[in-house]
């Protein structure tokens, strides 16, 4: 019998191929995506140092979320991530979307990230 790989191992394969050719420094930093079935999370690294700049999530106690695993949480996570990273001042990143299509809730976000000042 032929076993099928899950598509959290595709996406992960799918994830490392793209990592190798992109990285975030201090410049220009990558904003990274991870979703999960109830939640959206979004992160900017410096991977030079290995570091975490800013983050949001839709568990984030600021956003009063009733349900973050849907486009209007990922909309509202987008506009938040944008918001902290110019205090942090950081006006340009580098958008890896973590092997997830860029559609839906991915999508959302980073189009929430651009109105709001993000550069990508």
């Amino acid at each position: 019998m032929i076993k099928k790989e899950s598509r959290n191992d595709v996406r992960r394969a799918r994830h490392t191929r793209v990592r190798n050719k992109m990285s975030g420094t201090k410049d220009i930093p990558r904003l990274n995506v991870f979703r999960s079935n109830s939640n959206i999370f979004a992160q900017i690294i410096d991977d030079t140092k290995g570091e975490t700049l800013v983050s949001a999530s839709s568990i984030d106690k600021e956003l009063k979320l009733e349900n973050g695993g849907n486009v209007e949480a990922a909309i509202k996570v987008g506009k938040l991530i944008a918001e902290r990273a110019k205090k942090a001042k950081i006006k340009n990143v580098v958008f890896d979307r973590g092997g997830y299509l860029y559609h839906g809730r991915v999508k959302a976000l980073a189009e929430a990230a651009r109105e709001n000042g993000l550069n990508f």
